[in-house]
């Protein structure tokens, strides 16, 4: 499809002309006067399951613990180990009522294919940021050329907004972008700008793309570096958006793929297993309150930009400072503003990748829990609807229940200490005719373990039988395939589950003593974990182990039974580490059918020529470098063509870095020793401007 004269004369700008939009940070102390739509019978319903059903299972299983302890007088610690023991039930049975309410509600599909969207214009927004070039423009190629196979390129332009820091990345990815504009030039619009400020992180690259080009687009769509949506998703996410005059964002539910490790294959077996289940429950209560999870999903731009910019938090570490975890705040600011927020999740046709093994998604989730718990911040911002507000607070339970869990086992050890000894002395030192000591009804106690291992595998068994009754998913996994990979699941998720209540423990002690959380780029391609590295991530994790079943082989040999399963993935913390990154063991699995997904079984073309051109970029970029720009014209023009212009120094501020790389270009003899002198700022200097770099050219060598 040919592209407009006035498009091909800016063919070689990296951007298009600009089109601004306001977008001024929101004011949390002020109300906005804004009626919103009642909700109807189907999220009323909806909530009754979801809420009334988790309080009731609540109610009950904290009055069978309170019956448990309740055979003689209630010490203190007892109480306490109630009280904990409630709040970590609650969250366990949210989720299945969430998973029960998914079984009831199927949801509904997408209703707009008649809408005309031949006059509308949508963004594929890519932020990068230190990413895999080869990755990130190949799904970017393969969805280009899924829309222009369906007629739809003229309504789509790809944007990638890059934040990339390291010179050696930012070199690979500027030629990885020279290769993709080329694969579609003359069929759609292929636009790169990378930021010299790193300013708010991803939120703040999204802002300054909505300010300088905002009014050019009707929608956009977020994508993450590992994101891949099919045409037909991407039309139908736009007419979806065309229909609807009030909808500010649709949030698709990506499936996990590509996944080549045992952790991320457990990942994306749960997800396309479990996952629909729980995210039909969760769109049915939510309704028009949604929330935004950052990427595949689309955009009203200019509703965004009038109610979703973002302040700078004051007050305390760690909530004070740009907001982290942005996407729930987005959600939560553009429902306040009157726009709709809701999900897709019967859409298929969006995907994403996982982290690869446990070690990359505990640093994953050390940012995110920190983003987490600055959200205690924002709740009290005025006007936000309650579910928004349950949005949030659902995402700081979900790191605070690792550290109240640990907190139960521990009250639990101490208890059984305590029992221990009362029983050897009998009576205390002080004047009493009955001993004191913690007493428990042993049998109701076996009938309450029982019960809630019952409701926390409730989304799991139900996600399982719609599966079994689901043919898109029956047919390509077969019902054997599917059962002996949720035994596996299950298996290496009870296993893992200890692991990271120690971790997001830490997590949580960290953040509250102020540590940040930094800005690392995400793993998506694994190579294997030294074993060095393993131990020192995991050895307390290890003694802790250890120590506690020593403990209780001691003091408690039933009490050791029963937290085996804790006890043991702590002791093979190391191992077990090392295992989910095992590309073998996933191998092996997937051999047997074992953990399956569809995409797995059924080939797709988007996927085949999204890994095809990878395959082809991976190789091209092999010879790109910084050393590579100084020999050949073909990468200095392509990188340089892409750029933005260096912001200019203000008055007492200069360029330090720069002003330093000109003065080892100058003492160098050679453009590699200027380079081998240079730090990574000062080779981002030379490599953001095109006469500092033609000096470094003209040394003499």
């Amino acid at each position: 499809m040919a592209i407009p004269m006035d498009q091909i004369m800016i063919e070689k700008l990296g951007v298009p002309p600009e089109s601004p939009l306001h977008m001024p940070a929101q004011d949390f102390s002020k109300k906005p006067q804004v009626k919103h739509a009642k909700q109807g019978w189907t999220q009323l319903f909806a909530r009754l399951i979801t809420f009334g059903g988790a309080l009731a299972l609540t109610a009950y299983a904290t009055h069978q613990m309170v019956l448990i302890v309740s055979q003689d007088t209630v010490t203190a610690l007892q109480w306490v180990m109630v009280g904990l023991f409630c709040l970590t039930f609650v969250w366990i049975a949210l989720a299945a009522s969430a998973a029960c309410a998914g079984f009831i509600f199927a949801g509904h599909g997408a209703d707009s294919s008649a809408t005309d969207i031949t006059h509308k214009k949508t963004a594929l927004l890519m932020p990068v940021y230190n990413e895999e070039p080869s990755e990130t423009c190949a799904a970017l190629y393969s969805m280009g050329k899924d829309l222009i196979a369906n007629k739809l390129a003229e309504q789509f332009e790809i944007f990638i907004i890059s934040d990339s820091n390291d010179p050696d990345v930012w070199v690979k990815e500027t030629a990885a972008v020279g290769q993709l504009k080329e694969a579609l030039s003359g069929e759609i619009n292929v636009w790169y700008r990378r930021r010299h400020n790193n300013k708010a992180k991803k939120a703040g690259n999204v802002h300054e793309f909505v300010s300088r080009w905002g009014a050019r687009y009707d929608y956009m769509i977020v994508l993450d570096a590992d994101s891949l949506l099919s045409a037909n998703t991407l039309k139908t996410l736009m007419q979806e958006m065309a229909s609807d005059d009030h909808a500010g964002i649709i949030q698709t539910l990506p499936t996990l793929y590509r996944g080549d490790t045992l952790f991320a294959r457990l990942q994306q077996f749960a997800g396309t297993v479990y996952g629909p289940i729980v995210a039909r429950g969760i769109t049915a209560w939510q309704g028009n309150d949604g929330n935004y999870w950052g990427h595949n999903a689309i955009i009203r731009v200019n509703a965004f930009a009038e109610s979703a910019g973002l302040p700078t938090l004051g007050g305390i570490k760690p909530f004070k400072g740009d907001i982290l975890s942005h996407d729930f705040v987005e959600a939560a600011l553009m429902r306040r503003a009157g726009w709709s927020v809701r999900m897709l999740p019967a859409l298929k046709g969006s995907w994403e990748e996982s982290p690869p093994s446990l070690s990359d998604v505990a640093t994953r989730d050390r940012r995110w829990a920190q983003g987490n718990i600055q959200h205690l911040a924002v709740l009290k911002a005025k006007g936000l609807r309650w579910p928004n507000r349950f949005h949030m607070l659902t995402g700081v339970i979900g790191y605070m229940a690792s550290p109240i869990w640990f907190a139960l086992i521990l009250i639990g050890i101490v208890m059984a200490i305590q029992i221990h000894y009362v029983n050897i002395e009998y009576f205390s030192d002080q004047p009493s005719l009955f001993p004191q000591w913690p007493v428990f009804d042993s049998e109701r106690m076996v009938a309450l373990f029982v019960f809630t291992m019952g409701i926390l595998l409730v989304p799991k068994v139900l996600g399982l039988i719609r599966a079994i009754f689901h043919s898109p998913l029956r047919k390509p996994l077969g019902v054997i395939r599917m059962i002996l990979g949720a035994i596996v699941e299950t298996f290496f998720s009870v296993l893992y589950a200890p692991i990271f209540m120690l971790i997001h423990s830490r997590h949580i002690f960290d953040i509250f003593r102020g540590r940040d959380s930094g800005w690392a780029t995400q793993q998506r391609l694994h190579s294997g974990t030294p074993w060095l590295q393993l131990l020192r991530q995991h050895f307390w994790h290890t003694m802790i182990g250890i120590g506690m079943t020593v403990l209780l082989y001691h003091y408690s040999p039933t009490l050791l039974i029963w937290l085996s399963p804790t006890l043991i993935g702590l002791m093979f913390a190391i191992p077990l580490s090392a295992i989910s990154g095992s590309k073998s063991v996933a191998k092996c699995l997937g051999f047997f059918g074992i953990l399956n997904i569809p995409e797995e079984v059924v080939t797709l073309d988007i996927i085949t020529q999204r890994d095809r051109f990878a395959a082809q970029l991976k190789e091209y970029l092999q010879d790109v470098s910084i050393s590579s720009l100084l020999e050949k014209d073909t990468y200095q023009h392509n990188h340089f063509n892409l750029l933005s212009k260096p912001p200019v120094p203000t008055r007492g501020e200069p360029h330090v870095s720069c002003i330093i790389a000109k003065y080892k270009i100058k003492d160098a003899t050679h453009p590699q020793e200027a380079l081998d002198w240079m730090t990574k700022l000062e080779k981002l200097a030379v490599l953001s401007d095109s006469a500092l770099f033609n000096k470094l050219i003209k040394i003499p060598g």
